[in-house]
């Protein structure tokens, strides 16, 4: 009898399966996996309930509190304004308790939330179908160039260097063990965009598919249209998106392009620490088969009552094993909720006038900066609500004495690009704020 009746297996159980492996214990099962710790590890005593209250609500208060504090930085989470409407709609039992059931074909709130997301995201995007959501941006890239691999069986990728330098770290990780290979596409000096010259000069017949962000990491806003045109119609176009900026630039989909993807944190869901966020992911219909995730359709029951039904899934635990088109065992169905959400409640002129003001209030930031004569310009493509410069001002100083005055300042990109010397990336949103952009200006006057 098994003395702990909550582990399935004996220790014969256990003895027997090593000895079917040809392992002397479980260490020799993850030698192929390096080692992050040796030997005892330094775990602290137990501490009473009072006093683990006490330390964590001191840790807590080592955090920064968005709401008390200018902002000036983005790359890849931004701090939007989510009406206040959202999370009280979003906590209604009929949607949040119908979260993530194992009989997801019945759950009726579920489903339908996810079929008005992806039907928004759709509008959104210009693309033809849309799956419900995904883990977060990065992952959603990598397996959209696992799905282009499904579509034409190719291994070479080809990704803008302007793609977000932590989404080209997870792709990476998701298609080194397929046999696939990434190849960078640099960017133009003058203007921050692909430089197509060097597409071009890159695309061989084993391209799978061309990968870029719009707008890019450093806010330039690329030429898709341009860039498709350079992209033979056998490889799989891939675009990363910021979704707010849709509000304003044309939908990709405008463009030809195959696959779009993109974080939807914007789409009201608070920064918090860089996440949950949710991934989207949406593309041409000829290509729904190969996509990973599940997808939602509409229908009606017996008696001709409107209705909605899981219609492709890929979940490895509905049995599909090998010939599942993805690992992924389920979406953030909540944040999908909220985006969804955010989505009605703004409305398509309300996403217009968000962009609207992003965009205009990024270009006043840059051009009050410029004005103190303590930056120069990079840049000069056309850019949405990011924007680099080069600060006179080391860039740690610059972001150490604004914190100090309770700013987030801008991204020191040198740590994610070394070319990029004393270089900064700004943002700007609707909730940037006119008296701050002054403050700010006025603010680094006093900074050499």
């Amino acid at each position: 009898m098994n003395d702990f009746p909550y582990l399935p297996h004996t220790q014969k159980d256990i003895e027997e399966m090593f000895a079917f492996l040809g392992i002397k214990d479980i260490d020799e099962l993850y030698q192929d996996i390096p080692a992050l710790f040796k030997g005892e590890l330094n775990i602290p005593s137990g501490l009473s309930e009072i006093e683990v209250k006490e330390r964590l609500t001191d840790l807590s208060q080592m955090n920064k509190n968005i709401e008390e504090y200018g902002i000036f930085r983005g790359a890849g989470i931004y701090n939007h304004y989510i009406p206040s409407v959202i999370y009280p709609l979003a906590s209604n039992r009929n949607f949040l308790t119908a979260y993530t059931p194992y009989q997801a074909e019945v759950s009726q709130g579920t489903l339908q939330i996810l079929y008005e997301y992806q039907t928004q995201i759709c509008n959104l995007t210009g693309m033809e179908v849309s799956n419900s959501s995904m883990y977060d941006g990065a992952s959603a890239l990598g397996e959209a160039i696992l799905m282009a691999k499904r579509i034409n069986g190719k291994n070479h990728v080809l990704m803008s260097k302007l793609v977000h330098p932590e989404y080209q770290e997870v792709s990476k990780t998701y298609v080194e063990v397929q046999g696939m290979n990434i190849e960078q596409i640099d960017y133009l000096s003058e203007t921050g965009q692909l430089d197509l010259a060097d597409l071009t000069s890159k695309i061989t017949e084993e391209t799978s598919c061309v990968v870029v962000s719009y707008p890019n990491f450093l806010g330039v806003i690329e030429d898709l249209k341009a860039i498709r045109e350079k992209v033979p119609s056998d490889v799989v176009f891939i675009v990363v998106t910021y979704p707010i900026s849709l509000g304003l630039l044309e939908a990709p989909g405008k463009f030809g392009v195959d696959i779009v993807v993109g974080e939807g944190q914007s789409l009201g869901n608070t920064p918090s620490f860089g996440g949950p966020g949710l991934g989207i992911f949406a593309s041409k219909k000829n290509y729904i088969r190969k996509m990973p995730g599940r997808i939602i359709g509409e229908t009606v029951d017996q008696d001709g009552k409107r209705g909605f039904c899981m219609v492709l899934q890929t979940r490895e635990q509905h049995i599909r094993r090998e010939k599942s088109t993805s690992n992924i065992c389920s979406n953030h169905a909540f944040n999908a909720l909220l985006a969804s959400l955010y989505l009605n409640v703004m409305g398509k002129q309300g996403i217009r006038e968000v962009s609207l003001q992003n965009y205009h209030k990024a270009h006043y930031l840059a051009k009050k900066l410029l004005e103190t004569e303590k930056f120069k310009p990079v840049f000069d493509g056309p850019f949405f609500n990011e924007f680099v410069l080069e600060s006179k001002i080391d860039p740690e100083l610059l972001n150490e004495k604004l914190l100090e005055q309770h700013y987030f300042g801008p991204l020191i990109l040198k740590n994610f690009y070394e070319e990029m010397g004393n270089n900064v990336l700004f943002c700007a949103t609707e909730l940037t704020k006119k008296r701050d952009i002054d403050f700010l200006c006025s603010f680094l006057e006093g900074l050499s």
